[in-house]
């Protein structure tokens, strides 16, 4: 059956009855991050970074949601999320950060966007189309103080100062590249460069952090903050206790159960096998749906101690058996007691203390790029504040 969104309030997708999973979004839980992370950064205004569908979530949700509680400045990546973000925010002020793609200036006046200038070909492009249109939306200017992707250098933030001219940026911004090591000095040193680029644009309101940054002891609020991981549960605060709520839950269902003997193998290319008597549990996701291939669990890694998938079944946690496929997960659920587990059970993936970044360690990747993968396929749920 294909995806559709139903009549039912707060949910999208197929009916939970026909999803292989059901994935649902706290928007409640998302609203309070913001704010905790608003009460922390003030008197700092306090952003919201909305890319990437709201890190898997959903982009309008999310930010019909924030907008609601009062988050007024939106960062996406690309246009047409800016264009989605105006739709569910018509007042807010949306930044994109990918920048200015050429011939681009008009969809931005027209929507009253503003593009996060990254070069000096940009900020010509937009000074001209500012001088043709008169009354133009404002624009950030990046600069780079550490990165080496994206933003003008230093040197050429420099030489746009001694300009002067008609430009005046309405943000002046840097991303960090290290905010969660706090052992890492890189922070340090860009807060330092930012400071005297903040005196060769006097009186531009500055932005310099982001999730982990509004928790780091050297990293000023300014202005503006721009939190994204962490208001979706995200820990910013990797190997201390995570001070956000989960916003994110993801379970599946069972859609088979069987035994195996002794050295029977499990999956493509049979690479877990049995040890002793077991019950696999088959669930209706797999990679096509963003789950991590990567948390496949074979013999190699058990031999090796390396950390795989698990899933919590009947409130027991239950690891893997065998490779992620393109639509199933098996898992060994030899644990779970025979009257507690059942076909069309659900089991969980994320939540019940699989928390994000759990998760994406298991992977051998981060909560990031779990929550970004998230698919089509399921069946969503938002939860209003």
């Amino acid at each position: 059956m294909t995806d559709f969104e139903d009549d039912a309030p707060g949910r999208v997708g197929p009916p939970p009855e026909e999803a292989g999973a059901l994935l649902t979004v706290d928007l409640g839980a998302l609203v309070a991050n913001w704010r905790k992370l608003k009460a922390r950064a003030a008197p700092a205004e306090c952003g919201a970074v909305v890319k990437a569908d709201a890190y898997g979530t959903g982009l309008k949700q999310a930010v019909e949601a924030l907008s609601a509680a009062g988050c007024r400045t939106f960062f996406v990546a690309h246009i047409g999320e800016a264009i989605a973000a105006r739709e569910a925010a018509p007042l807010a002020d949306i930044y994109v950060l990918n920048g200015l793609l050429p011939g681009t200036c008009g969809v931005f006046g027209g929507l009253n966007l503003r593009p996060v200038l990254g070069s000096l070909e940009e900020v010509a492009e937009w000074r001209a189309f500012c001088g043709i249109a008169g009354d133009s939306p404002g624009a950030a200017l990046h600069v780079d103080t550490a990165m080496n992707r994206l933003g003008l250098s230093i040197e050429e933030a420099h030489e746009l100062a001694r300009e002067g001219g008609s430009f005046r940026p309405d943000l002046l911004m840097t991303h960090l590249a290290a905010a969660e090591d706090r052992a890492d000095d890189a922070t340090g040193r860009q807060v330092s460069a930012f400071a005297g680029l903040r005196e060769l644009f006097p009186g531009i309101p500055a932005s310099i952090a982001n999730s982990s940054g509004i928790f780091h002891p050297t990293v000023p609020g300014l202005d503006l903050v721009r939190p994204g991981y962490a208001l979706y549960g995200g820990n910013p605060l990797p190997g201390e206790p995570n001070p956000m709520q989960p916003v994110v839950t993801l379970r599946a269902r069972i859609i088979q159960l069987r035994k195996i003997g002794d050295g029977e193998r499990v999956g493509y290319n049979g690479q877990w096998t049995a040890r002793g008597p077991r019950r696999i549990a088959t669930i209706s996701t797999g990679y096509a749906d963003g789950y991590p291939r990567a948390a496949s669990l074979t013999d190699a890694k058990l031999q090796a101690g390396t950390p795989a998938g698990a899933a919590i079944v009947a409130g027991v946690r239950c690891p893997f058996a065998g490779r992620v496929s393109m639509d199933l997960i098996t898992l060994d659920v030899t644990d779970v007691p025979d009257h507690a587990i059942r076909r069309g059970d659900l089991v969980t993936l994320i939540g019940e203390g699989l928390d994000i970044d759990d998760v994406g360690a298991r992977a051998g990747t981060i909560g990031y790029e779990v929550l970004t993968g998230l698919g089509a396929r399921y069946a969503r749920e938002y939860l209003e504040p």
